[in-house]
């Protein structure tokens, strides 16, 4: 799986962003306004010059910035995107944490669970988020939280290939069913992970020999399970949890015998960050003592057959790398408008949801819910048939951007485009002129027209005399925008350019 620190391809100049590791210039979109505030964390120098010191960078920064960054990896149960939507037991814990202490979440995916901990330490994220196992070792270099699931690691193996025609004793003869049994024989493993840590104590505790078969960093404890089950390797080791929930979808491999006692699961952060760890260990307590929890920890480690479902799907976007079914009609349309087909996908969601047939109260519909007289003025004959929506709700989207050739950089102007898609161009321009009244940047967004157009639905700016459309619910497109930039940081993530 590729690593994406936010990647867009729209020739912009990303000027809102600006953060350097190590020289190196990681482009992206922002997740909200707020997150554009990251750009005061900053590389310690400890770092820069080789040394494994960590950032200062506590909870005031945080919440000062507005955004928890999660660094966290790809993961069936933890963290994924399907049908359109990011889930994850992960993902849904974080999305509650960053409720409470009142931050947005961003998602920063890692490429393997060997980078966590100096993304981490760099400052490339304030929290890992992984279902880490708390070890010796990693105390040393994190502070953990207080463990939120409790499991154990378990043998997982292949079951005899004619395992179906025979009785359970039978099948038992032929696995490993002691670690005794994994003596001079091979189990494969990722190296800097806690099953790598109990192999080696495993081998010292029998005084005898278990080899062990490094596996690349970037394999998920997924396609670990899923190389013993098509024979590729013979043995590997899985927190229970996480084999127990694939057991269902993968029915000839084994997770009976256990290799260790029980261990706690984790977030880690920073060790010179106490006051984000309090606050999380807080959020975590409160969280856990809701049903919801339970809720959600049932849907991701219990429920196989949705988890079958998911993974099954061919809109499970990590392994067929497509959004909805509409994805081709996008990225046809989307070359016209120059857009990257991710970013309208995103703007296709906030819509509709891709749900063909939704019809809004305002007479809106269909996929990119047009207005019956934009619709018939665009040609439309059909409003829900998805090449005729997509099309024409492509050109209007094309139209806005057009209304806007004063604005200097892409993305502002893509913003100004889908403000105006969404409120109207009028609304917009009343906006951006009390931007310029009030001394503000009237060609950027973020640092201005934003705030107008939140302050249009107050009677002292919407009866201002520079005012020609009057009252807008402001809130409607600011967050229309913050949470389509949102879901396309997570679409870049998962769907192929």
């Amino acid at each position: 799986m590729k690593l994406y620190l936010i990647k867009i391809i729209i020739n912009q100049k990303l000027k809102w962003l600006g953060l350097i590791f190590f020289a190196v210039l990681i482009t992206g979109c922002e997740n909200t306004k707020k997150n554009s505030n990251s750009k005061n964390r900053e590389t310690d120098s400890h770092l820069q010059n080789g040394l494994n010191y960590p950032i200062q960078y506590d909870l005031n920064e945080i919440k000062e910035a507005g955004v928890l960054r999660a660094i966290t990896t790809f993961s069936p149960t933890g963290y994924f995107l399907y049908k359109g939507q990011a889930m994850g037991f992960e993902y849904e814990m974080l999305s509650r944490l960053a409720k409470k202490i009142e931050v947005d979440l961003e998602i920063v995916l890692a490429k393997n669970v060997d980078s966590v901990i100096p993304m981490l330490n760099r400052g490339e994220g304030d929290i890992i988020a992984t279902g880490y196992t708390i070890t010796g070792n990693r105390k040393e270099e994190v502070s953990f939280t207080n463990p939120y699931i409790i499991t154990h690691q378990t043998l997982v193996q292949k079951k005899p290939d004619n395992w179906r025609k025979l009785n359970v004793d039978n099948i038992k003869k032929q696995l490993a069913t002691d670690i005794v049994d994994l003596i001079n024989d091979t189990v494969s493993v990722r190296k800097n992970t806690s099953y790598y840590l109990r192999l080696s104590q495993l081998s010292n505790e029998l005084g005898d020999t278990i080899y062990i078969k490094i596996l690349p960093g970037e394999t998920t404890d997924e396609e670990s399970i899923k190389l013993v089950s098509e024979g590729k390797i013979k043995y590997t080791i899985i927190d229970n949890n996480i084999a127990t929930i694939h057991k269902g979808y993968f029915p000839n491999i084994d997770i009976n015998t256990p290799i260790s006692l029980s261990q706690r699961i984790a977030w880690a952060v920073r060790k010179n960050s106490p006051d984000l760890l309090s606050k999380i260990n807080e959020g975590l307590k409160n969280i856990k003592k809701t049903p919801d929890y339970n809720v959600i920890y049932k849907k991701y480690f219990k429920n196989r057959s949705q988890f079958n479902r998911r993974v099954d799907s061919e809109f499970y976007t990590e392994t067929t790398g497509k959004i909805s079914k509409y994805d081709n009609i996008v990225k046809k349309y989307a070359i016209d408008l120059g857009w990257d087909w991710r970013l309208v996908k995103a703007l296709i969601f906030q819509e509709s949801r891709f749900n063909l047939n939704d019809t809004a109260w305002t007479g809106a519909s269909g996929l990119m819910q047009l207005m019956p007289a934009t619709a018939k003025e665009l040609g439309v004959i059909d409003v829900n048939n998805p090449d005729q929506n997509i099309k024409a709700g492509m050109k209007y989207l094309k139209r806005m951007y057009d209304y806007w050739p004063e604005i200097p950089d892409s993305i502002q102007r893509i913003k100004f485009a889908m403000a105006s898609y969404n409120s109207g161009f009028g609304h917009v321009k009343d906006a951006q002129n009390l931007a310029k009244k009030y001394n503000k940047d009237s060609l950027n967004w973020d640092e201005g027209v934003d705030e107008f157009i939140l302050k249009l639905s107050k009677s002292k700016y919407y009866n201002d005399s520079e005012v020609k459309f009057g009252y807008v619910r402001g809130n409607e497109p600011y967050n229309y925008i913050n949470e389509i930039f949102y879901r396309y940081k997570q679409y870049s993530d998962f769907a192929k350019e």
